[in-house]
């Protein structure tokens, strides 16, 4: 354990080596890539209509051509039919699958956590039994936490399990609500309370007493099923115990940990997607006698665009880097705080490239004919499932306080350049203000929810700066894109950290005197001059406008 802890929100320089990007992929990483844009391409953009209007026997075909391409067991064992290529190769397809709209809602469900937990928390009957299945697409899995009265407090849960001795077996009453794939899944892992505690079952659709209700009619990704599991008084084998009974919450969390990455992931190229489409528009579209492409506020937003994506695809990269050196699946709650990190900077970064690019569009991206439209409902749902980003704030600053409070935060140790200068600045800023607040026992925490989300606004910011930075030393021109966006996401997130410092200092219930001291350290802090970011900004766009994508 202490070693994985050695390699959390803040790893040390010497860990670059291990530093894993988009930018430097594998012969055999960049043919499945290009093997799941081609199947996007031509297999699922062309139907969407369709699948939109909840044709089932074609997202089972669907479902079936994606096992064929071996896209579905990439973190599966090869003993069980999968590939064993771990998380690096999950975010690199989450990521191509990202464009294919709702679509991919059903694919991330079904080969994350309708199919992980068989892999991590199954005995080898269920492994034997489930997975090959899920795997080749013959099966479609599902994952059945939600409840009516149990969403953010997921763990709260009716759904009731009950022994009978005689029959060595459980009944299980409730209903689940809100479960994404339900009507074309043949298998759903469900969570319900025993008297020991929350347990995980496995569910098939063709046992007595399983029903699903209508399809929900949703802002967006119209195209994943979605709707109400029942179960009345479904008889369950004991053999069909996920794990061990009573420790189900163990399951619920690490699995929805691996599964805010992979909708890291999705969101990555969901944004790409976008801003790909900005560009276009803005090439084609003239006002005042010019191509909005060629305005300077027009340029601005592009480029903040490609600056946001890369700062997630950063964190995402390096993060699923980490986990794949986890080879115990308890090990995987150490990570909840990185993954929780993703899951918030990868959802928000989505809604900013939706809305500006829709902006671009003007009146016309307010139109159903246009694509930004659709994409624009798509992408508001990322920030509340997988935990609502508010659940997923007060998942890191709790993590981070229960490892890291009561010590300061490692020197950042990198080329003493201006940009390693902005990040120690940063954790200097995070050390003061943790050294002067008090220890905080769960109750206090619940009552500074508020002061929490900023620390964990800082902790992201700060996690974001590392990582871009690390991926931007394996490129060495300081004329090159990638120290152009990173000198542009340590500068802005600096000036950030500044500010979530002041507003946390005027909360301390310290001595004025003390106050007024920290705000001048906070003021005084030695970093280099500030660049023109505006002239930053321009060449950023000018590449991308170049070429009509993001390209780093």
């Amino acid at each position: 354990m202490e070693i994985l802890e050695s390699k959390m929100i803040f790893p040390t320089r010497g860990e670059a080596g291990e530093f894993f990007t988009a930018d430097h992929l594998t012969e055999e990483e960049q043919m499945i890539a290009q093997t799941v844009s081609q199947f996007v391409d031509e297999d699922i953009l062309p139907y969407l209509k369709q699948i939109e209007q909840h044709d089932y026997d074609l997202t089972r075909k669907l479902f079936t051509a994606a096992g064929e391409l071996g896209l579905m067991g990439v973190e599966v064992p090869e003993d069980y039919g999968g590939l064993e290529l771990g998380k690096k190769m999950s975010g690199i397809i989450a990521e191509k699958m990202g464009y294919a709209a709702s679509f991919s809602v059903a694919f991330n469900i079904h080969s994350g956590v309708g199919l992980l937990p068989y892999v991590y928390y199954g005995t080898d009957y269920h492994k034997q039994t489930f997975v090959p299945k899920l795997v080749s697409g013959e099966w479609i899995g599902a994952y059945a936490l939600t409840e009516p009265n149990a969403g953010s407090d997921a763990l709260a849960a009716r759904t009731r399990a009950t022994w009978d001795e005689e029959s060595q077996s459980w009944t299980l009453t409730g209903e689940k609500q809100w479960i994404t794939n339900a009507h074309v899944a043949q298998v759903f892992v469900v969570f319900a309370n025993t008297n020991e505690g929350i347990t995980a079952f496995i569910v098939t659709r063709d046992q007595d007493g399983v029903s699903v209700g209508p399809e929900e009619k949703k802002l967006g990704i119209q195209g994943s099923s979605t709707a109400t599991l029942i179960l009345d008084r479904v008889n369950v084998p004991n053999k069909h115990v996920l794990g061990t009974v009573g420790k189900g919450h163990y399951i619920a969390l690490n699995i929805l940990n691996v599964a805010r990455l992979k909708l890291a992931f999705s969101n990555i190229g969901m944004a790409k997607q976008a801003l790909e489409i900005a560009i276009q528009y803005g090439k084609e579209r003239e006002q005042f006698s010019t191509k909005l492409i060629n305005f300077p506020l027009i340029q601005e937003k592009i480029a903040e665009m490609a600056i946001g994506i890369y700062g997630a695809e950063s964190m995402a990269y390096y993060t699923a880097g980490l986990l794949d050196q986890v080879s115990d699946s308890n090990n995987l709650s150490v990570f909840a705080m990185d993954c929780a990190m993703n899951k918030v900077a990868s959802s928000e970064m989505l809604h900013h490239v939706v809305d500006e690019t829709l902006q671009i569009h003007g009146g016309y991206g307010f139109m159903e004919e246009y694509a930004i439209a659709r994409m624009y409902r798509d992408a508001r749902i990322n920030r509340i499932f997988e935990g609502t980003n508010e659940i997923n704030r007060l998942t890191v600053a709790k993590a981070f306080f229960k490892q890291n409070q009561t010590k300061p935060l490692a020197e950042f140790v990198g080329e003493n350049d201006r940009n390693s200068k902005f990040i120690n600045e940063s954790l200097n800023i995070l050390n003061m203000i943790l050294e002067k607040m008090p220890l905080m026992d769960r109750e206090a925490q619940d009552k500074h929810q508020d002061q929490l989300g900023v620390i964990a606004d800082m902790l992201i910011d700060i996690y974001r700066m590392k990582a871009a930075y690390y991926r931007a030393q394996s490129h060495e021109r300081a004329d090159s894109i990638h120290q152009w966006i990173v000198s542009a996401i340590c500068e802005e997130g600096f000036q950030r950290i500044k500010t979530a410092a002041n507003r946390l200092i005027a909360a301390l219930e310290i001595a004025g005197s003390d106050q007024a001291l920290m705000v001048e350290t906070v003021k005084n802090c030695t970093v280099p001059m500030y660049s023109n970011l505006f002239l930053t900004k321009r060449k950023i766009a000018e590449h991308m406008i170049a070429t009509e994508k993001y390209k780093v």
